[in-house]
């Protein structure tokens, strides 16, 4: 009998030691720093699709039984969810990733967020009270939220934080060259002037000295009308700009007729780390598809 409870107390104690985090991304910009913070001492499940909306997921019932089993909800904080996370989140009944707990991780917590109105009027469009959330395409905001990420999984698995600590120190090594050299590749292009679709890049033009402030919806979440294309058209030819970004979910038809009556190029520029497009998937992979694709453009068009 005493052996057999040995057993078993070995056996739990095992079991205790090589069980992993259950960890929910929303995205996959924060899934991707998630997997690289947490390695192999964590079991990830991104909820959206790279390709897709992040404002306007598909919220299945299989993700509600996700979340029922979560050590761990990562999501942006600055709602870019809002239309579909909270349902989700009440249909759980998961007490470990409500707001408050160790288990809810907002990214945006440390983030200077940009574009926060002084006052909410939806008549602007698709607006967020808390700011922007597109941050993580500002690769010195990723630096902040892997730190977070971090501290936050070593909270919830202490006998792993040296694990999470030695991940944390590897990518911002990475990261910070890497930095270095994107300013480098996008330096010539200082102050170019950048379309897109929609306001989702505000965040990278700080980044890297650009101006990305013309864009093909006349308000946020407005599809265009031909008017404002018209006027889109004018402002291109007066700011010499020749470059158009699109996002994969968004009408690129669209843009491509505005490139025929400007000749500008139109570029596929994917809102979130996308393995068949950007390589492995990771956030630095991502980045760097980002900035040689643009730079490219801008010397198609140079």
């Amino acid at each position: 009998m005493k052996h057999t409870l040995s057993l078993l107390l070995l056996l739990a104690t095992t079991l205790a030691a090589s069980a992993k985090l259950n960890v929910i991304a929303t995205t996959a910009d924060f899934g991707s720093l998630a997997k690289e913070i947490g390695g192999d001492k964590i079991d990830l499940t991104i909820l959206a699709k790279p390709t897709e909306d992040a404002h306007f997921v598909d919220a299945k019932p299989s993700f509600i039984v996700k979340l029922s089993k979560a050590d761990a909800i990562v999501e942006g904080g600055a709602e870019l969810e809002l239309g579909w996370l909270p349902p989700l989140m009440d249909g759980s009944r998961n007490s470990k990733i409500e707001n408050g707990k160790p288990g809810h991780i907002a990214c945006a917590e440390g983030i200077s967020l940009l574009e926060v109105p002084s006052t909410l009027d939806r008549s602007k469009g698709d607006i967020h009270a808390a700011g922007n959330p597109h941050f993580m395409t500002d690769p010195a905001n990723a630096r902040i939220v892997a730190a977070h990420l971090a501290k936050a999984f070593s909270q919830l698995d202490p006998k792993s934080a040296t694990t999470f600590q030695a991940n944390l120190a590897a990518f911002q090594t990475h990261l910070d060259a890497k930095i270095i050299d994107w300013k480098k590749q996008l330096a010539p292009y200082k102050g170019r002037t950048v379309v897109s679709y929609h306001n989702s890049w505000p965040y990278f033009a700080r980044a890297f000295d650009l101006r990305m402030d013309l864009y093909l919806e006349p308000k946020p979440g407005i599809p265009p009308s031909p008017a404002h294309l018209v006027e889109v058209i004018t402002k291109m030819k007066e700011q010499n700009a020749n470059v158009i970004i699109v996002e994969p979910y968004l009408n690129r038809k669209t843009a491509e007729s505005i490139a025929n009556r400007t000749g500008a190029a139109v570029l596929d520029f994917p809102g979130f780390p996308w393995a068949p497009k950007t390589g492995d998937g990771s956030y630095i992979e991502w980045m760097d598809y980002l900035v040689n694709t643009l730079a490219r453009g801008f010397e198609i068009k140079h």
